[in-house]
């Protein structure tokens, strides 16, 4: 057992220790709170006597403990809190999700014309007046679909369309439609006519769809040739 204050009576010796103050006072006439000399010498002889005493560490703490009880402060908790109700959100109704952030989303634009504009087709500033799904088809099948579409398109002067191709989820390394669709639109016969080109919004397919910008007419031959310059 350990027993600190088993040698402290011989330490103390025969000397008195202060009694309590009876009205007020002590025996020897101090007043009570006062220091006399031999309060002051018991005093060192219990720290003599406490000297090399390891005191007991808790490695646990009461539920009462106050240190339990302090709150953190509001700037350590609302962040996460935020950032937990941005998550919800996302994850039950989407919302929060911007396609143009995102590895999948893609856009351009044709020569002589502004980057910026592919920022309004892809917020929705441009009202879609035809689509086509190409899910399902084949290359071949997909090319001669968009080709059909873009020439009745053109012809009945629609200027903004949307060709739904799918991300490509399932497909080993790349989505194959959408790199087409892609290749398709700055390439061949269709750059003359592509003003800009970008990922849908969320609600009309995201990236797994493209609005196209349309002209009312085809570039010339002649700005090709120029553009090209002397071979």
């Amino acid at each position: 057992m350990f027993r600190p204050f088993k040698n402290l009576d011989k330490l103390l010796g025969s000397r008195t220790v202060s009694h309590r103050a009876v009205g007020g006072h002590h025996p020897d006439g101090t007043r009570k709170g006062g220091s006399s000399p031999d309060s002051v010498k018991d005093g060192r002889l219990f720290k003599e006597a406490m000297e090399g005493v390891i005191p007991i560490v808790h490695d646990k703490l009461s539920a009462a403990d106050p240190v339990r009880n302090i709150a953190k402060p509001a700037t350590s908790v609302e962040p996460q809190c935020d950032t937990v109700r941005r998550l919800e959100q996302l994850v039950k109704g989407g919302k929060g999700f911007v396609v143009a952030d995102t590895p999948e989303y893609i856009e351009g634009v044709g020569p002589r014309v502004h980057p910026g504009v592919t920022k309004y087709l892809h917020a929705g500033r441009f009202s879609i007046q035809a689509y086509i799904d190409l899910h399902g088809l084949t290359v071949t099948e997909a090319r001669s679909a968009l080709n059909d579409f873009l020439k009745e398109a053109t012809t009945t002067g629609k200027r903004a369309v949307s060709i739904v191709h799918g991300r490509g989820l399932s497909s080993p390394r790349e989505p194959v439609l959408k790199a087409k669709v892609h290749h398709w639109l700055t390439t061949g016969i269709w750059r003359k006519w592509v003003i800009a080109f970008s990922s849908a919004r969320a609600c009309d397919g995201g990236a797994g769809a493209t609005y196209v910008l349309l002209r009312q007419r085809p570039l010339t031959k002649r700005f090709w040739k120029n553009r090209m310059g002397p071979r």
